[in-house]
């Protein structure tokens, strides 16, 4: 796994959470990722949408993306198409992605890299395998994540931020044992590169075989943890979570010192050399407005899709290079 590493030794470490004064959140639900095939035809597990979106909230979509060892010509992505109303974030743990926007943003996400789209009032990009991964084939493993905006930022202009692996905040586990990545938010302090208009945690974790992880948590936020490879638990209750699964936990009701959540590795890994158990951590603070979507964009009213597919065919979420613009429409599919 090239997705950035570290000895967790030498790192900052997360605080010893107190069993009696924690409030440990725990698992409502277990959601199994189901397979849809996106873009050009490449395939993805999705453990939501399919769940009530409010048990998301903010976050709309999660797509994971391998691991997969692509022979040479199997790599694909998507064509130009748009966005409106949300984010997109798109990490890539083994191999690459070539982004492009039509505001300019883009480069070669690799190797622990995240960009970061910010769609809002409208934006078309595209987004492929480099060159070199589709001639020769090679390991793949990414995950996209749509998040939701607020009524007031759907209209704001579009940006772009190219996140480095260097650039993402490390942690260890209180015992020393794990590795944490932050890419957004805070975790006790600790702040993660992303600059998010919605207030959430991102973080990818490597959970030593047989470790515990324990996280301090916001107490308004909700928490999610999606398995991207091995097995293990979640919660204080120590609910199973294999690969493709995603833990969905309760919200808080209890007055204890702070929240946390928890999670264990089980003792021996599927994969043969594996650092552990891979999961990813999200969290948000949930928006609670209505949402109307259709394909690629995200609003709040029926009235308002029906005026981004108007201001797509109008030419007003960026022009495409004539030579690279696609023979049909886009809008039409859901593509990540």
């Amino acid at each position: 796994m090239p997705a950035v590493m570290a000895d967790p030794l030498t790192l900052p470490r997360l605080p010893l959470l107190p069993e009696a004064g924690t409030d440990w959140r725990r698992v409502a639900k277990v959601v199994t990722a189901k397979r849809h095939l996106e873009g050009e035809g490449f395939q993805v597990r999705r453990p939501f949408p399919g769940i009530d979106l409010s048990l998301a909230d903010p976050f709309l979509l999660l797509d994971h993306m391998g691991a997969v060892e692509y022979a040479p010509g199997e790599a694909k992505g998507t064509p130009w198409h748009p966005h409106r109303g949300f984010e997109t974030v798109t990490y890539i743990i083994d191999g690459a992605f070539q982004h492009q926007d039509t505001t300019g943003g883009g480069g070669l996400i690799s190797d622990g890299a995240t960009q970061w789209m910010t769609a809002a009032s409208g934006i078309q990009h595209i987004e492929q395998p480099p060159p070199e991964l589709v001639s020769k084939g090679g390991l793949f493993h990414g995950v996209q994540l749509w998040v939701n905006l607020p009524r007031a930022q759907k209209w704001l202009p579009p940006r772009y931020q190219d996140i480095k692996a260097r650039d993402v905040k490390l942690l260890a586990a209180d015992d020393g044992s794990s590795l944490v990545r932050v890419i957004a938010g805070s975790v006790a302090g600790y702040d993660g590169p992303g600059i998010t208009y919605t207030p959430i945690n991102y973080l990818h974790a490597t959970v030593a075989p047989g470790a515990r992880l324990a996280l301090p948590w916001p107490r308004d936020f909700n928490a999610l943890v999606y398995v991207l490879s091995g097995r293990g638990t979640a919660g204080v209750e120590e609910v199973a979570l294999d690969e493709g699964q995603l833990a969905v936990f309760a919200g808080s009701h209890h007055k204890g010192t702070g929240d946390g959540i928890v999670v264990r590795a089980a003792d021996a890994q599927p994969s043969a050399g594996a650092n552990g158990w891979e999961i990813l951590v999200l969290g948000g603070l949930p928006i609670r407005e209505p949402v109307a979507r259709y394909g690629p964009f995200v609003m709040n009213t029926r009235d308002e899709i029906v005026q981004a597919f108007e201001d797509f065919q109008a030419g007003r979420m960026g022009t495409v290079p004539a030579e690279q613009v696609p023979h049909r429409s886009d809008a039409d599919e859901s593509l990540a």
